[in-house]
């Protein structure tokens, strides 16, 4: 009898070895097919992150530009004639953490928008549709309304962290909640997960609603701001501890390409290639989480490029989560940048919140998309 269960546990690890490795030979040779797409995102993303450089409300000329990141690196200040020092307090203090937080921040929603949709099988998921961003701003706003001023612990002072840690927790109580009602759903899983999205949405929105009649005018306008998604008043200091949660759970849902290519073929398909389901939807669930909380405790809620990105990254490249997943990564932080040039270019020297930009575009994307699916369905 011993040796029967040696046996059988051998055979399992066996066949669940040889599915791995099959599977990643797959996945590799696909991924080695769309390198070139990988490198070209990337030359796009370097192109108009330096382009957002240069344009605002003050433009900036590129000889400018590179003798002010010159003189702040090197030792000796042969550069300063390029340039006023008015520029340098812009380029170093305003624009460049803007850039910085657009590639962050639009990379982040577009990865957990490529993730949650290979997670549900669904192309119509993303982290604002199912309530990921509602939930995430909801305790955001707790804490900005309830925990106002500094937060001091052991005299060291947090309140930078406190911001991201609570968006986390927010979003990943919204992200258990979607996926533990819609696995017992019946019929239509995908319409019953946009459902408890809607639900989600009107929860968090009616909260948010009642703390933002608690707040004072300070809170009121940063609140109405933030609520719209915006850009303009992230700092250095304010953007470091979200960028290091952000690239943990980016390292994390970059790891689960394979097990989410296997899981595309159904479940029982994954588990005879050798993938722990249960352990893998825990990761995508807590990296997504992370990764979408710590985007929305920074730039508020900007919707739609966890929807629009990820889509137009399969047309290209296909459905293997290898080149999806960096693809809608690179391509989250394109548009984001270009959604932000368009907001502090359109009124300028005034600015549109980011967030009205990128609905602009991504709700029409969104209806365009479910006509699509409905004409599928029916034919």
């Amino acid at each position: 009898m011993p040796n029967d269960i040696t046996s059988q546990k051998a055979d399992h690890l066996m066949v669940g070895l040889r599915g791995r490795l099959s599977l990643k030979s797959i996945t590799m040779a696909d991924f080695r097919k769309y390198r070139p797409l990988i490198t070209l995102l990337g030359c796009m993303m370097v192109v108009l992150a330096f382009i957002s450089t240069l344009v605002g409300a003050y433009n900036i000329s590129a000889t400018s530009v590179i003798a002010i990141l010159l003189d702040s690196v090197l030792p000796f200040d042969g550069f300063k004639a390029y340039f006023a020092p008015h520029e340098s307090s812009i380029l170093l203090s305003i624009r460049l953490p803007r850039v910085a937080s657009a590639i962050i921040v639009g990379g982040a929603l577009g990865i957990s928008g490529a993730v949650l949709q290979s997670l549900f099988r669904n192309p119509l998921a993303e982290p604002g549709l199912i309530g990921v961003s509602s939930g995430a701003a909801l305790s955001a706003v707790a804490v900005i309304v309830l925990l106002s001023g500094q937060v001091i612990l052991f005299n060291v002072d947090i309140t930078a962290y406190i911001l991201p840690v609570a968006a986390f927790l927010g979003g990943l109580a919204a992200t258990v909640t979607v996926y533990m009602i819609g696995r017992t759903a019946r019929g239509d899983i995908a319409a019953t997960m946009l459902l408890i999205g809607v639900a989600l949405n009107a929860v968090a929105m009616a909260g948010i609603g009642v703390l933002q009649f608690l707040s004072d005018d300070t809170q009121l306008r940063l609140l109405t701001f933030w609520m719209m998604g915006g850009l303009g008043s992230i700092s250095w200091q304010s953007l470091l501890p979200v960028s290091v949660l952000i690239a943990v759970g980016c390292a994390g849902l970059i790891r689960l390409a394979v097990p989410l290519n296997a899981y595309l073929l159904g479940a029982n398909e994954a588990r005879h290639l050798g993938i722990d389901i249960k352990v893998m939807t825990k990761k995508a669930v807590l990296f997504s989480a992370l990764i979408v909380g710590a985007a929305v405790s920074v730039a508020g809620i900007i919707g739609f490029i966890g929807l629009i990105v990820p889509h137009l990254v399969r047309q290209i490249s296909g459905p293997d989560n290898r080149t999806v997943i960096i693809g809608s990564a690179l391509m989250g932080a394109m548009l984001l940048l270009f959604a932000d040039l368009c907001a502090r270019t359109i009124i300028a020297p005034a600015e549109l919140p980011v967030g009205l930009v990128t609905s602009a575009v991504g709700g029409p994307f969104f209806l365009w998309l479910l006509m699509r699916r409905n004409v599928r369905v029916r034919s």
